[in-house]
């Protein structure tokens, strides 16, 4: 069954660890989906604050998450650097297990999210 729910603008951006501007200009740069309310407010449904949040079910409690397409995988032992160019114009480069990087099947060309908390980088595929 479809989750057909909408969200407010501002609860989506809550939802989604941005603030209401960034996603104004998300809106405005085709990057989120969003309708129009009676009102003419924006309203985003809860797919595409699904989509975007790239869930699978975990809950994480991190705010600042990047999507992006992985640039390169490299395998050194038991680590494994994985570099992200973010939709911002910016990239990301985490360092993480090579387990984790296998779990996760990450390859070069590929969806990924550099979910930054604190001092450190996580990946989610």
């Amino acid at each position: 069954m479809a989750d057909d729910r909408t969200y407010t603008a501002s609860e989506a951006a809550r939802a989604l660890g941005i603030s209401l501007d960034t996603l104004r200009r998300w809106d405005r740069a085709g990057r989120i989906s969003v309708q129009r309310d009676g009102a003419n407010r924006r309203v985003v449904s809860a797919s595409e604050i699904t989509r975007l949040r790239g869930e699978r079910g975990e809950a994480m409690s991190a705010r600042n998450r990047f999507p992006g397409t992985i640039r390169s995988v490299t395998t050194e032992g038991l680590l494994t650097r994985v570099e992200i160019d973010v939709t911002e114009p910016v990239r990301v480069v985490a360092i993480i297990t090579s387990e984790a990087a296998q779990d996760l099947g990450l390859r070069a060309g590929g969806p990924a999210t550099a979910v930054v908390k604190a001092t450190s980088v996580m990946v989610s595929g």
